[in-house]
């Protein structure tokens, strides 16, 4: 074999749209046969991953360790504890790493891969459950597993018929069917599934709660009822969230006074900034928002009124913080 990359010949722009489209439909075709053998090993598959009190195995070599790996990752992180052994590894130590409790998924297009093969009489001595994924219903790890999923495909997209194409890609989306079906079995949810992604936007989303992004206790900018307007101001500058609060003597939100309102205060020749009191000039219905709401909401409810801050409140308008568009922003939300 030449150690030199083979020259590309020529080929026109056309004859790359069309190999391109072809490999697109071969593969659906390989889905839409896939699709009608969704069956009762289907079901059986389920019921058997849902009854498994350990975890889900995904066992592979190759292009099929590849699909393994990315399967255990989906059923992880959709409520099924799974994680991925290298075939090639196990017989080598790795073997330890699976418990009598747990549930293997063996995937190998051919049925015949050796490394698999070699394990799976000591994992059934073991007692585990073998389902296997392959494209040879008769091939010897098909007959060797407790339950068979049959990924054949009518062709490869490759011309060649040898690079895995159709067949990781019908394998993947039976993964992923079964990780959908468990999910829904379950009855997970999307708040279940940020928990296990805290760290990516839709953990933020749905686990960030106003409490935790909120300005609290002396930076909560906040003035009493009887407070002028100058010390409003003084108040507003101090705290920095381009308004302050006004609340009565139990702490209970009366209205606030924002940036905005300045500009329109200052267009007032009648008012006297040290004598006039802040309530005569306060905003006394705004926004607000409860501690325990999601992030999120701020955010929908400063976009939606088109203003920057929110009053946080009690279920007795108490005030107990504020944020603004900023604090928002450096948490990810928006």
């Amino acid at each position: 074999m030449s150690a030199h990359p083979v020259a590309a010949r020529v080929i026109g722009d056309d004859a790359l749209l069309r190999c391109g489209q072809s490999v697109i439909a071969i593969e659906i075709q390989a889905l839409e046969a896939l699709q009608l053998r969704i069956d009762g090993a289907f079901v059986a598959a389920c019921r058997h991953i849902l009854a498994c009190p350990g975890r889900v195995i995904c066992i592979g070599m190759g292009k099929s360790g590849h699909i393994a790996r990315k399967i255990a990752a989906t059923l992880a992180s959709t409520g099924t504890p799974s994680f991925f052994v290298h075939a090639g590894e196990a017989s080598h130590g790795d073997l330890g790493m699976i418990t009598d409790q747990d549930i293997v998924l063996a995937l190998s297009n051919s049925g015949e891969s050796d490394e698999l093969l070699a394990i799976a009489p000591l994992l059934k001595r073991q007692g585990n459950r073998l389902i296997a994924m392959t494209g040879r219903p008769f091939s010897s790890l098909a007959r060797a597993a407790d339950l068979h999923l049959d990924v054949s495909v009518p062709a490869e997209a490759c011309p060649l018929g040898l690079a895995p194409t159709s067949s990781t890609t019908v394998a993947l989306a039976l993964g992923d069917a079964l990780a959908v079906a468990l999910l829904e079995a379950r009855g997970f949810t999307a708040e279940d599934f940020a928990r296990s992604h805290p760290a990516g936007n839709l953990g933020r989303q749905l686990l960030l709660r106003i409490s935790d992004v909120m300005h609290q206790a002396d930076e909560v900018p906040m003035v009493h009822a009887d407070a002028s307007l100058s010390e409003a101001l003084v108040e507003m500058s101090r705290k920095r969230l381009g308004m302050t609060t006004v609340v009565d003597d139990d702490g209970r939100l009366l209205g606030i006074y924002t940036d905005g309102d300045l500009r329109r205060t200052l267009d007032d020749d009648h008012v006297d900034l040290r004598l006039t009191p802040v309530v005569e000039v306060m905003s006394r219905s705004p926004i607000t928002i409860a501690p325990g709401q999601l992030a999120t909401e701020a955010a929908h409810r400063m976009e939606t009124h088109k203003i920057n801050a929110l009053v946080v409140i009690d279920a007795d308008r108490r005030v107990v913080g504020a944020l603004n568009i900023h604090d928002l922003l450096r948490a990810r939300v928006v």
